[in-house]
Formats: C-alpha cells, structure tokens, sequence
C-alpha cells in the first residue's frame, strides 16, 4: 500500500511511461503493442491524483466511471476492490482501458493536464482490469430481482454490450443477437490483435454471460428475423438497435474495381475476424502484403488500424495517404506516433484520383493529386484543395480505403416504420434513444454515425436507462 502524499508532493511525480514493444520487432508481428504497467508503476502514478473534491474526469466519462474512487483504490492497493468499482458503471474495463481515446475525454478533463501530464486514467484501468482477469476473482455486481421482462439486443457491438449489461443488472431478461458467428462485433472484427488482443474480449464476453445474458450468434436481424418479429413472435418487451455504421465508403473514383482494392471493414474483418493475423494456424484470407506496396487512403484510426496491420501482414513499404496535414488527422496521437515509429510513411496532402491496373484487372498503380489548405468548412478543419498540375503515379499493389462508413442498412430495409434520416441512421430522441417506433430504443454509430468506443458505450447505457423506466411505467 502507497502512502498518500501532499498535493505538491504529488504533482512533482513525472507521469509513468507505459512500456511497450520495441517498434522495430513489433512491426512484424501482432503481439500486443503496451505492455501494461507493473505494480510500481501503477502505485507511482496513482499518487499523482489529487482526490479533487469535484473529479472533473468523471464529467469527461462516457458511462461515468467514478474515477477518483478506483484510482483511491488503487493507492491503497485493492486492486480487486478498484476492479469491481470500475464494473459499476463499466462492463468492459480491459477493452476500454485498451482503445479509449482517454486524452480527449477522462484524461483530458483531468486538471493536472492543465499544468503538467494528466493522471493516467487508461493505464490505470487496464492495469486494475487485468489484475482482475489474472486473478480469476472477477468483481461483478450484484443483480436486482427478476422483472420478467424480456429485452432483445440487436448488435454485440460497445452499445450493445453496455446496455445489456446495465439491463441485466437491473433484473431484465436480457438476449443479444449478432449476425457473425462470434460475438464482440467491432470490437472483434475491427480492432487489431496488437491494440487489443481477441481473449480480452472474448474474458469480458464470458463475465457478462455469467451476469446471465443469453447471446445467439448467427441471427441476421433484418433478415433472419424482423424487429416485428422479436415482438409479436419472440415475445420481447423492448427492442435496442446497435447494430453500428458498418457501410463501407468509398473514393468513387476511376479503377477501385480491380483486385487489390479493399474497405477498410473487409480489410480488417478478414485480418482480424478471419485470423489472419495468426498465418501459422489460419490459411491467410486476404491479398497477400508480403514484400508489396499497401497503401491506406484515409487519416482515422480505422486507417492506422489498416496500415500497422498491413506492415505486420509483411508490407515491404507502407503508406498513409491523407489529403489534408496532420494537424487535421482525427487519429489519436499514440495511434500517429507508434505508426511512425514502426516505419509507415505519411503522405500528407496528397489525394487519390485513380487506380491503376493491368490487362487481368490486378492493381498496379494510383495516380495521385498534390494537396493545399483552404479555408475552414463545417467540421472546423481546413478544407483540402488539389494543386493543379501536381499529378503523378506510384507503384501499388494493395490499396486500402478508410475514409469512413454510413449506416448498416439492413433492419432499416425491414422496419418501414421507424423513422430513419436521409443518410439511413435510424432517428432517436437525443436523451431517451427512443425511436418513433413503441418499445425500440436505438443508440451507437447507427444513430450517431461511426464513433469512439467509449461513446458507443455511453449510448447503451443512455439506452438502458430509458428501457429500464419503460418497462417499468408502460409509458411511452
């Protein structure tokens, strides 16, 4: 157990480093990236938190992690006791701990960020998390008496997950369908192994099976079943929809038709969900990258997902295409750095106009614009213009696109009366998640458009709330 110490003496504490793999070795192979912290080191950083009588982390928190009680925990070295009081208000604390963009939320609400580095709230709940998970002893709450109400859950997705686990928790019968055969959704199918390895989830899946939330995979709602049909046939009381924005985009440009050109969805759906990333154990399902050029179109995190993945798959040059600077890359920072530091090559301003192929319709090629910033358009960033007469070609052999998705189409196309809007999201009132549409809420990228996990989470849990008085009152 760490002694408390003064606030002055706890702010001259230098934020600790997350060990990680060394670039060059990791680059090659799909091991986890953050190694985690020790024990030490875990103790050493929670002293740097202040205990401030009005925690503003916890306001900068999707789902409302009660922050300064678990890091508190920590100082006091309960590790399980911390564990548990993350359950609280999170099903997923080695996820998140994982793959949240912490510096613009918790951590970035943090006041020590305003004079020195921000206590780090992430690392200290993976650590806890997976103290958790070694031990065997995991914290799960207690449930509240049975209702007797049925709630179905269409997506195994962060909003998914979240919201079954707090209507679990509240005594409802809780069933979840995903249409793959495992479940997880993004989680599982987009989120590479190095970022976050697939037995975590698959842990957190089972901790919530114990909770008894029933999960049946291979259930296309939309298809196999109609949202009608879980009401009239399956006998629900109440339906949330979270089945996600997993529409793939694309450039709409000249030549996207040849072999060699992904989404970014299928890309890593067929390196993660289809295992490529294990080449030893699993015949590899995608273009072979080995000792090719990959190309990634887009400056998000699904696009530095693709690229690090494309350079462990054996990419002999892998790029970042972007059209505007770095400055405007929505990517997390770390995501930026640990790209680079692995040997990705940023084009910055520079654009797509054309991919280029051979006489079997296998690329070979993509003709590329030069790029300058204009003037600010609606998302605030500088808007990219092409520089006349800046055309040129490069090589290529696999390109990957990841300028974003629209909305997953396929309960919408079988629920003619739920409202959606004229992109195909699914309308839900902002605070309750309820549709136009009596007992089915709706939340996550389906109605926000894609996301962070975190806010995907928060959604459910908005979502489980408002379910919750439903079947309560009847009131609608």
């Amino acid at each position: 157990m760490a002694k408390p110490l003064p606030p002055k003496e706890r702010m001259k504490i230098p934020r600790q480093a997350m060990p990680e793999q060394e670039a060059a070795v990791r680059a090659r192979n799909f091991g986890e990236v953050n190694l985690g912290l020790e024990v030490v080191a875990a103790e050493t950083e929670a002293q740097r938190c202040l205990s401030c009588a009005d925690p503003k982390c916890v306001g900068g928190c999707p789902v409302g992690v009660k922050i300064k009680d678990f890091v508190e925990l920590v100082l006091a070295g309960d590790y399980l006791k911390a564990a548990a009081k993350i359950r609280e208000d999170n099903v997923l604390p080695a996820v998140t701990g994982r793959v949240c963009p912490q510096e613009n939320q918790c951590e970035g609400a943090c006041i020590m960020g305003k004079r020195f580095s921000s206590l780090a709230i992430g690392n200290l709940e993976r650590f806890v998390a997976d103290y958790e998970r070694q031990s065997g002893q995991i914290g799960l709450p207690e449930r509240a008496p049975s209702t007797g109400k049925k709630v179905a859950i269409v997506g195994s997705g962060p909003a998914g997950l979240s919201c079954a686990g707090d209507l679990a928790l509240q005594g409802h019968q809780v069933t979840v369908f995903e249409a793959l055969h495992e479940i997880g959704g993004v989680l599982l199918y987009g989120i590479p192994e190095f970022r976050l390895p697939k037995d975590i989830v698959r842990g957190e899946i089972e901790n919530m099976k114990k909770m008894g939330i029933d999960f049946q995979t291979n259930v296309v709602v939309g298809k196999s079943m109609t949202i009608d049909e879980l009401f009239d046939e399956e006998a629900f009381d109440a339906v949330f929809i979270a089945t996600g924005a997993g529409l793939p985009q694309f450039l709409d440009i000249p030549g996207e038709h040849f072999g060699g050109v992904y989404s970014a969805n299928e890309f890593l759906t067929r390196v993660n969900l289809m295992k490529a990333y294990d080449s030893e154990h699993y015949d590899q399902p995608v273009y072979d990258c080995r000792d090719r050029n990959v190309a990634v179109v887009g400056g998000g995190n699904t696009a530095m997902d693709s690229v690090r993945s494309a350079m462990r798959l054996g990419a002999k040059n892998a790029y970042i295409i972007y059209r505007r600077s770095e400055e405007e890359m929505p990517a997390r920072k770390e995501e930026v750095h640990h790209a680079k530091d692995e040997g990705v090559e940023f084009m910055n301003l520079h654009n797509p106009i054309e991919f280029i192929g051979d006489e079997r319709g296998v690329l070979t090629g993509v003709k590329l614009i030069k790029m300058e910033l204009g003037e600010p358009d609606d998302s605030g960033r500088r808007r990219p213009k092409p520089i006349e007469g800046s055309e040129f070609e490069m090589p290529l052999d696999v390109a990957i696109i990841a300028v974003g998705t629209g909305a997953n189409p396929l309960v919408q196309s079988t629920t003619p009366d739920m409202a959606t809007n004229k992109w195909g999201y699914i309308v839900a009132d902002e605070k309750s998640l309820r549709t136009n549409k009596r007992g089915v809420f709706a939340g996550g990228d389906i109605v926000s458009g894609a996301a962070t996990v975190i806010l995907a989470m928060g959604a459910g849990r908005t979502a489980a709330r408002s379910i919750n008085d439903f079947l309560r009152t009847g009131e609608w």
